[in-house]
């Protein structure tokens, strides 16, 4: 959100719609892939370029899910350090960096099946803290309306091709529903493609209701884009939600963190053809995250993260593209894949 609030200021709403739109496209392509492209693959009747792309597409998931668990942890580290008193940098990539090496010493040691197991109530604990930041944040609203006034937050006073540059650099917050790509040993086409296409409804909705009403509130978040930038606006709705938030942000990036390293180490082991066993791909996702982290902000690694999906789902698009005999599907998923690319190539932090 203080990304948006930056680059877009009272046209917030608009760019999380925007940005939510593209996720929805690019999580159809994915679930084209699960219903057409899969069943070729498995009964190894795919044409060769589909089965390359598919590859490629796998190998890029890996450096993807290095940046990805390196940006989680640092968020966590933010919000965990600013809640303490302790915000500082390095601080924030001390912890981020302990934090790092516990998961991967576990999963070297065990694996980290125990730890997913924390991942479903973690889920429910920060969707209910979620609702009660959207209650509090619009409360706050109707109490402006009835006494001094809304104040909108002012224009960026960027150009248009640095706000989508910036906004590219976004993806990242919506991404995630490609998982369901990855579950074929553990369900089914139909379940997945649902579940995908949920997932994403569930998140679309849960961001643009939130942006809406903290809009509102974003006049406060005046000079440089900080990390504890959502943490002040819920000090300016109530002095209850910083607390919450806090542990919301603990908790959903300690699970997601969880599932990508999960999701990395497994992706590494299968677009290796178990040359590099699940150990040493523990090894490889802690030494990558730790080397990230003494080495990017948190904004520098979330469009870079942007940068790394995003080329991860052009790929997917291409996949599709060999695959559709629809012109009309093609056409999509090529003015899909040229946006991404765009993204991929031109993804700016902000600041």
């Amino acid at each position: 959100m203080p990304i948006l609030a930056s680059a877009t200021g009272r046209f917030s709403i608009f760019a999380i719609i925007a940005i939510s739109a593209l996720a929805y496209s690019i999580g159809s392509v994915i679930r084209f892939n699960i219903a057409n492209v899969e069943p070729l693959l498995d009964a190894r009747k795919s044409l060769k370029r589909t089965l390359y792309l598919d590859r490629i597409s796998d190998i890029a998931l890996v450096p993807a899910y290095v940046i990805s668990v390196c940006l989680y942890l640092r968020i966590l580290s933010a919000f965990l350090m600013n809640g303490l008193g302790l915000a500082t940098q390095l601080n924030e990539r001390f912890l981020t960096t302990a934090i790092i090496l516990l998961i991967t010493i576990i999963g070297f040691v065990k694996g980290l099946k125990d730890l997913q197991k924390l991942e479903n109530w973690a889920i429910w604990v920060t969707m209910a803290i979620i609702v009660a930041m959207i209650l509090g944040f619009s409360l706050h609203d109707i109490s402006l309306v009835s006494g001094t006034g809304i104040q909108l937050p002012g224009s960026s006073g960027q150009s248009i091709l640095h706000i989508l540059a910036v906004l590219g650099g976004t993806l990242i917050c919506v991404q995630g529903f490609e998982t369901s790509r990855y579950l074929g040993e553990e369900y089914s086409m139909e379940m997945r493609i649902k579940s995908c296409r949920l997932s994403q409804l569930i998140a679309a909705a849960v961001y643009i209701v939130f942006i809406a009403v903290a809009i509102p509130l974003m006049h406060y978040l005046s000079g440089p884009v900080r990390d504890d930038s959502l943490i002040i606006l819920a000090g300016k709705a109530s002095m209850l939600l910083p607390v919450p938030l806090i542990a919301a942000a603990v908790l959903s990036q300690f699970s997601a963190s969880i599932a990508d390293t999960l999701g990395g180490e497994g992706n590494i082991v299968e677009a290796t053809r178990e040359k590099i066993g699940h150990k040493v791909a523990y090894l490889i996702l802690g030494g990558g995250s730790i080397i990230l982290t003494w080495s990017a902000s948190t904004f520098q690694i979330v469009a870079l993260a942007s940068r790394a999906f995003a080329f991860y789902y052009m790929i997917q698009c291409l996949v599709a593209v060999t695959v559709t005999k629809s012109n009309v599907r093609k056409l999509f998923m090529l003015l899909l894949a040229l946006i991404l690319l765009a993204i991929t190539l031109f993804a700016t932090p902000v600041g």
